[in-house]
């Protein structure tokens, strides 16, 4: 038995698409190379391990972020069926490159999250969920609650993968009270006698 490499979710099997055993398939990730390129995938049932499978060819439909694959061995709509809510996986390691500024969501999983860059950690990233906005969900280190944060730049300005952490700026209200920034005048102030 082959080892598998390390795996990534690329995507989720939504349905069959046509009568020949073409998959339509909800991506999950930013590289159209991970459906459009033929090779090594794998298949996985919840609760089960991965199963390898060839892609033989992909393509584009019409609404945004659905593909069109072709599996090895797969020639059905029954059989195309019999694989819906399975999720998509590629090898972790032939990643696309990327662009100067730009990271793979899944090197933030595990980053310290800071309020200040010289500051102690708030929390850590423990997730990252994918909607209109990507999301990350970080666990914060006092009570261990987590919160969802918009991963956009005006709330995580800065990403440093090499020192292992990312800088938060929330908006007011989004951290729980016990785990808001103190105003840097409130620390140390003492109040004004009255006259």
């Amino acid at each position: 038995m082959r080892i598998a490499p390390p795996l990534v979710e690329v995507g989720l099997v939504v349905a069959a698409q046509g009568l020949k055993g073409e998959l339509r398939v909800l991506s999950s990730s930013d590289f159209p190379e991970r459906f459009l390129e033929p090779g090594p995938r794998w298949l996985q049932k919840p609760d089960e391990p991965p199963r390898a499978v060839e892609l033989l060819r992909g393509r584009c439909l019409t609404r945004k972020g659905l593909y069109g694959i072709r599996l090895k061995g797969i020639e059905t709509r029954s059989q195309a069926e019999a694989l819906v809510r399975r999720r998509l996986l590629a090898d972790a390691t032939t990643r696309p490159p990327m662009a100067a500024g730009e990271f793979h969501l899944l090197d933030l999983e595990g980053l310290e999250v800071r309020l200040d860059p010289a500051g102690p950690a708030l929390g850590a990233v423990v997730d990252l969920l994918h909607g209109g906005n990507d999301l990350l969900e970080i666990r914060l280190r006092h009570g261990g609650q987590s919160v969802l944060v918009p991963f956009v730049e005006a709330i995580v300005p800065q990403v440093c993968l090499e020192e292992g952490w990312i800088l938060l700026r929330p908006p007011a209200g989004l951290l729980p009270m016990e785990a808001q920034p103190v105003p840097a005048d409130a620390i140390g102030s003492v109040g004004q006698p009255e006259s």
